[in-house]
């Protein structure tokens, strides 16, 4: 398996809308589980629309009454039957589609969200944070009306159309046939304008989602872009994205407009035409005024299933362009932590083995055609500190994800306690390693659960204090009004207290193995050293591992390793590299310079 460089949102979200056919399958998906509540929605939308091609034959049956003297009890009565029949339908069709919308949005969201956390990473990464919130939001908003009333709307509106034409039919062909030619009218711009109006809307999503990533981007990094004084410009950039997904909105807008224009435009004028005929068809006394009255009523409901077709088509379109970018991510490969990829060989570990080995590993980055290592041979003992060091591209952060198991080698194995990887469930490698990263991001919560992060909840309180206290930050969160249990995105941690944070996180019940990138870039010279002591401590219990960026950190190491180009240049102490290679020197120097 290889790894992937953060790729473009464009290369996601630029992909050919998914066939109609497809679309509307994946659509399918989606309500399938809730067939049976959605069979009930259309059962009583299409009780109501049956109801409501009752109503005109009712009222003709009082308007013939008139003439006969007849008495209009009977037929006023089951107006109203029909009049209460046919709101309960509507009312009880919307509050279940209505619940069916939102589970079916709940549903696509926790897919969605599953679908990212457990996704291999370097698919993770190929899309934008904001990207990935803009379609477990807005896209799966769009799948609640595309696959619930869409398709409700759709059969109500075929069958309220082909019942309306039908009863016309038997009320007055004549009438009927010039109602024909004006629907069929209002049918071609349906086929003529629809797809446009999806092809604008996968536009708009798309442009939505660019505008999210962007935004957040620029938002995460607020200091820079107010440092550099370059609000307006960063304003202008993500403000040009709105612009692009206003524009094909409106686009998208103009051309819905046109299809109710035409709509309504058209049966307004079936209508004048129908009256004016019908008139003259009563004059000459072949057609009852009671029939014309019948007959225009039908034509006046045409508006009901034709505006809910048009309504249908609409939603639709939009669901189908929501439905393309959600299938976008259906080929991620899910990781499944407990599954042991291979369960016939042994897999208890050897406690006079190395902690960790890599033998022989060549690994490279999807895309690429350099490796990023290349036959890489390394011990790390069951104890000690261990720094990695080298130029930038060297290979430092790529040995760091292959042992975490973020991706695998292209060549060579990697082996735990002496096992290879591939016989150890992910569960069984990660929950060996505490993880701090460069980046060291908090996870929205209380301070309480980001140092408890790793090791799960059931750790006493004074376990969480003792790691603020080793990375001094108990005194600032003693100070907060709910102390450990106070949310982060109220205490404005700095950079420095985000990373003691992350380390805290780390050094609650290590599991023996500390995989660190360069943990105390961004603290002062009492903190450091506060917490290469805990380091110390950890590396007499266990293995300690550090990208190392800080000259602090290569001095107390126990063994550096080397690298250049993917390669082990050498390994060795200190003195021993300071001795005998001219790039070791060049890096100390160098780093002495920053420590100045």
């Amino acid at each position: 398996m290889r790894a992937s460089h953060r790729g473009d949102v464009n290369a996601t979200t630029d992909s050919t809308a998914a066939p109609f056919r497809t679309g509307v399958a994946l659509l399918w998906s989606f309500a399938r589980p809730h067939r049976r509540t959605l069979a009930l929605g259309i059962l009583l939308g299409l009780t109501a629309t049956g109801l409501t091609l009752a109503t005109p034959l009712a009222t003709k049956w009082v308007l013939d009454g008139l003439g006969v003297e007849a008495s209009l009890a009977a037929p006023i009565a089951v107006l109203v039957v029909l009049l209460v029949l046919s709101t309960a339908s509507s009312f009880g069709q919307m509050v279940v589609l209505g619940r069916l919308g939102e589970t079916i949005v709940l549903d696509a969201r926790k897919s969605l969200i599953h679908r990212f956390f457990y996704a291999k990473l370097e698919q993770v990464q190929r899309f934008r944070s904001g990207e990935v919130v803009s379609r477990a939001t807005n896209d799966t908003l769009l799948l609640k009306s595309a696959a619930t009333s869409s398709i409700v709307d759709l059969i109500n509106g075929v069958v309220g159309l082909v019942g309306t034409i039908a009863l016309m039919a038997i009320l007055d062909l004549p009438l009927l046939l010039i109602t024909v030619v004006v629907i069929s009218l209002v049918i071609a711009a349906f086929i003529v304008i629809t797809p446009k109006i999806g092809e604008a809307e996968k536009a708009s999503q798309a442009a939505l989602g660019k505008l999210s990533a962007n935004l957040e981007g620029g938002v995460r990094a607020i200091r820079t872009v107010k440092a550099s004084s370059a609000e307006e410009r960063e304003s202008q950039r993500v403000g040009r994205d709105a612009e692009e997904s206003a524009a094909h909105s409106m686009r998208a807008v103009w051309y819905q407009a046109v299809v109710w224009a035409v709509a309504g435009g058209g049966i307004q004028l079936a209508i004048i035409v129908i009256l004016g005929f019908g008139a003259w068809r009563v004059d000459l006394g072949v057609l009852a005024v009671s029939t014309l009255v019948a007959f225009l009523l039908y034509a006046f409901n045409l508006v009901g299933p034709i505006s809910e077709l048009s309504q249908a088509i609409t939603t639709l379109q939009s669901g189908l362009a929501a439905a393309s970018r959600i299938r976008e991510t259906e080929h991620m490969e899910l990781e499944d932590p407990q599954r042991r990829p291979t369960t016939s060989q042994e897999s208890d570990g050897d406690t006079q083995a190395p902690t960790l080995a890599l033998r022989g590993v060549s690994a490279r980055y999807a895309g690429s055609d350099t490796l990023a290592l290349h036959n890489v041979t390394l011990e790390l003992p069951r104890k000690g500190h261990i720094a990695i060091v080298g130029p930038s591209g060297a290979g430092k952060t790529t040995i760091m994800s292959l042992l975490l198991r973020l991706f695998d080698p292209e060549a060579g194995r990697i082996e735990l306690d002496g096992v290879p990887f591939e016989n150890l469930s992910l569960h069984e490698v990660r929950s060996r390693m505490s993880y701090v990263e460069q980046e060291t991001p908090i996870i929205p919560g209380t301070i309480r659960d980001n140092v408890l992060f790793r090791a799960g909840e059931q750790v006493p309180d004074y376990e969480v204090w003792g790691a603020l206290e080793v990375v001094r930050l108990a005194e600032k969160v003693r100070t907060l009004p709910d102390g450990i249990d106070s949310s982060v995105d109220d205490t404005n941690l700095s950079g420095g207290e985000r990373q003691r944070i992350a380390v805290a996180r780390a050094l609650v019940r290590p599991p023996g193995i500390l995989l660190l990138d360069e943990a105390t870039a961004q603290l002062d010279g009492a903190t450091e050293a506060a917490i290469q002591a805990a380091i110390d401590d950890a590396a007499r219990d266990g293995v300690v591992v550090t990208i190392a960026h800080r000259l602090s950190t290569v001095l107390e190491a126990d063994q550096i390793v080397l690298l250049d180009q993917g390669e082990i240049r050498d390994k060795g102490t200190h003195a021993e590299l300071l001795g005998r290679d001219e790039l070791y020197r060049e890096f100390i120097a160098a780093l002495k310079i920053h420590s100045v």
